[in-house]
């Protein structure tokens, strides 16, 4: 089981950057693939990006792609998600997942969320 808690979000200019982190629990962060959804009010929750256990493949939502960087850093129990460009639309709660199979772009493909943070963009 693991454990995780997203921080960073905030309230930021369209235009500009955030940097959000999922902190993960436990000694086994390593052996999950993870993600990064967004949720907006009214509207179903987003995949935005994907990235493998060894943090070496990626994957990424064409409303993001060329925006929004996913990493990892296994050493840290920590996922990343750097946002640049964003824009109104991408205001949102911002939640990270935990996967056991290599590979997931949907909900139903993870096991464990965060939380969530709140990202607004404003106009």
């Amino acid at each position: 089981q693991v454990q995780l808690v997203e921080s960073g979000g905030g309230l930021v200019q369209a235009g500009g950057s955030l940097s959000l982190s999922c902190a993960a629990s436990g000694r086994t962060f390593s052996s999950y693939s993870m993600g990064w959804f967004r949720q907006a009010p009214g509207k179903e929750r987003e995949f935005l990006a994907h990235i493998s256990k060894s943090g070496i493949s990626t994957d990424y939502a064409d409303s993001v792609k060329g925006r929004f960087t996913i990493s990892r850093d296994n050493a840290k129990n920590t996922l990343y998600l750097q946002m640049n460009s964003l824009k109104p639309e991408d205001t949102a709660v911002y939640s990270c997942a935990a996967s056991r199979s290599g590979y997931a772009a949907t909900s139903s493909g993870y096991d464990y969320w965060g939380q969530g943070t709140q990202v607004t963009v404003s106009s």
